[in-house]
Order: C-alpha cells, then structure tokens, then sequence
C-alpha cells in the first residue's frame, strides 16, 4: 500500500472517517454521510479493499463494508489521521 494513494483521494479519506467512527456501513449510508455519488463510493471501495484496509460482506444485495481490524496498518492510520486532526 502506498500511504500517497490512500491520502491523495479525499473520497478514501471520507470513508475511512465514517468507517473508524461507526465501524461498519452499507453503501447507501456512505453515500449520505460522505456527499460523494454511489458509483465513486463504490470504485473507492474497492481500491480500499485491494489495499486490505476494509473487506465487504453482502447479505443478498446489501453491501456491508467494515474496517479490517485484523491489519495493524489500520490501527496505525487512525492514529496518523487523529494526529492531523481529520479524526
């Protein structure tokens, strides 16, 4: 994972604030909450997951995305975000 593509995209930065704070959300929600559209939320989805930070369950068609707590990285960039004050 390169941190310059995590912290470059304010979209991945949004999501990952609404996800630290609540711990999990479905898409719909990340929708409201972020003020991005759902095809957006959806791609930077999917560029977190690559990059192990969230995994995604599905239960018929809703998307539950959930921070991966098991990665110590995450734990690490809560941190660094809560230290630059977007926490």
């Amino acid at each position: 994972m390169n941190v310059e593509d995590l912290l470059s995209s304010k979209g991945r930065v949004k999501i990952l604030k609404v996800l630290f704070r609540d711990g999990h959300s479905n898409i719909t929600r990340l929708v409201r909450e972020t003020g991005l559209n759902h095809k957006l939320v959806s791609k930077h989805i999917e560029e977190l997951k690559k990059m192990g930070l969230v995994e995604e369950r599905r239960y018929g068609r809703m998307r539950i995305v959930y921070v991966n707590l098991s990665d110590p990285r995450v734990s690490a960039i809560r941190e660094a975000l809560k230290i630059l004050g977007i926490l």
